[in-house]
This record gives C-alpha cells, sequence and structure tokens, in this order.
C-alpha cells in the first residue's frame, strides 16, 4: 500500500477527520469511560467518527471487529511517556513497538508524542528518535502523525506559543501529519499555511459544555485543519450529551471538503 493510500484512509479529501483517541491507558492506565479498553469501538464506531487511535493491544483484541468495519482508519500509538504532571521534564519517553510491526498489524497511520519541556541532551534524543520513525515510515509508506505538545502544563499564552515553535521542528524532521492542542483560530491558519502540512487539532480532557467544545471546532476547520481528534469530550460525557456533541461535529466536518 502507498503513502497516499494511508494518508487518504487517515484524512479524506471529501470531509475533516474525525479520529477518537483510546489509547488513554499506556499513560493514564484506568480511566473514566475506558474502563474497558475495546468498548468505544462498538458503542461509537455506527456514529460519526472516520477512524481511531489506538494501543498495540486494542489493535490486537479488535481484528475481525474492525474487519468487519473497513470505513474507518486505525491509527497506532507507538510510544508512551512518564511522568504527564512533570513540567520540568525528567519524564521518560519510549518506544513501544515498530513501523514494521504497525504495517503487519494493517494500521493506517502510527502516533508519537513530541514532548518538549525537557532538557537539551533529552530534546536532541527525542529529535533523533524521531527522526528514525520518520526514515521508517517513509521506507514503509505510512503516514507518523506527530504531537508536539508541552507535559502536563496548563494552556497558558506561553505554552500555546512554545507548543507552536515545537509544530515547526516536527515539521522540520518531516511529520507526515502534525497533532496539536488548539492554538486558536489565527494561529492554527498561519500554520496551515506556512507549514503546509496536514494539521489535525486534539480536543484534550474533559472541559466545557457542549456549545464550548463545538464552537471550538468550528474555528479549527474554518482554519484548514484536516481532522479532529476527539475523546475525552466525548466518551467521557454522559451518552445523550456525548451523541450530541459528535453529530453538531459531524456536521460541521462534513461542511468541508479538501482537494485532491
Amino acid at each position: 500500500m502507498s503513502m497516499e493510500y494511508r494518508m487518504r484512509r487517515t484524512l479524506p479529501n471529501d470531509r475533516a477527520a474525525i479520529i477518537m483517541p483510546v489509547d488513554h491507558g499506556l499513560i493514564f492506565n484506568r480511566i473514566k469511560g475506558l474502563e474497558t479498553p475495546s468498548a468505544p469501538f462498538a458503542e461509537w464506531a455506527e456514529s460519526d467518527v472516520t477512524g481511531f487511535m489506538m494501543t498495540p493491544g486494542q489493535v490486537k483484541q479488535t481484528e475481525k471487529f474492525f474487519a468487519e468495519h473497513p470505513h474507518l482508519s486505525r491509527v497506532l500509538t507507538i510510544d508512551t511517556y512518564y511522568d504527564v504532571t512533570n513540567l520540568d521534564g525528567g519524564g521518560s519517553h519510549e518506544l513501544i513497538t515498530t513501523v514494521e510491526e504497525a504495517v503487519r498489524m494493517g494500521v493506517d497511520a502510527v502516533k508519537m508524542l513530541f514532548p518538549w519541556n525537557i532538557s537539551r541532551a533529552e530534546q536532541a534524543a527525542m529529535c533523533a528518535r524521531v527522526g528514525k520513525v520518520v526514515t521508517a515510515c517513509d521506507a514503509w509508506d505510512i503516514p507518523l502523525v506527530l504531537e508536539p505538545v508541552i507535559m502536563g502544563a496548563p494552556r497558558t499564552e506561553e505554552v500555546v506559543i512554545e507548543e507552536e515553535k515545537v509544530a515547526r521542528i516536527a515539521y522540520d524532521l518531516g511529520a507526515h501529519i502534525i497533532k496539536i492542542a488548539f492554538p486558536g483560530e489565527e494561529r492554527t491558519a498561519r500554520l496551515v499555511e506556512e507549514l503546509g502540512v496536514p494539521l489535525v487539532i486534539a480536543g484534550g480532557p474533559l472541559s466545557g459544555d457542549v456549545s464550548e467544545t463545538v464552537d471550538a471546532i468550528g474555528q479549527t476547520l474554518r482554519a484548514g485543519a484536516r481532522g479532529i481528534i476527539v475523546g475525552r469530550n466525548i466518551w467521557q460525557r454522559e451518552r445523550s450529551e456525548g451523541e450530541k456533541v459528535l453529530k453538531e461535529i459531524g456536521t460541521l466536518t462534513r461542511n468541508v471538503s479538501f482537494s485532491a
């Protein structure tokens, strides 16, 4: 399969992608809404999501399910990081599987964190690690979704500016898709224009009411993002409220299209 084929499965051209992350157990262990790690697939597959962000264990456990739902894409998380609450670095980042194994498992893309509030030596090691993954992804024709992030930090103006800078480093390392926490409509539009790499926006932890979530996603799409990564703002809400969020988001994502 080609890079173009996998990119189009991950980020369709006729709408913006809605990718639901359910890989939180790698970092947060057992959290509300993911007590049964494989439950969200059947619960949300018939809704308006276009794919899921998953762990290796989830991929293995749900092979039959996704064979029966081939319209859904799968993005495999290939790394983990501890400790997400440490603002001063000192966390430990490692790969948990390989790009070759991801291809063997038949997923459409792989995803890595790109934490930056770490020491200079750790930053250099992180860039080297990402570079090797990019090289492997190019060799196997599978996209890398890279997520620049200041781990554990509140969403201050300073953090937003820093993550925007790190997104540019992600571009220079060769990321095929960049995932970033919403930096505002203007900054999103600037990143889309300047980098020329598909941008997807992370929904983050459960926060605000339905209208706030939908408004932020509307801004994201107006700014040219190719998709949204939204999980906890759906599956950690009451079911009826989560369905409402997803329905309104789905309408927004179907009102945009992208050139081939």
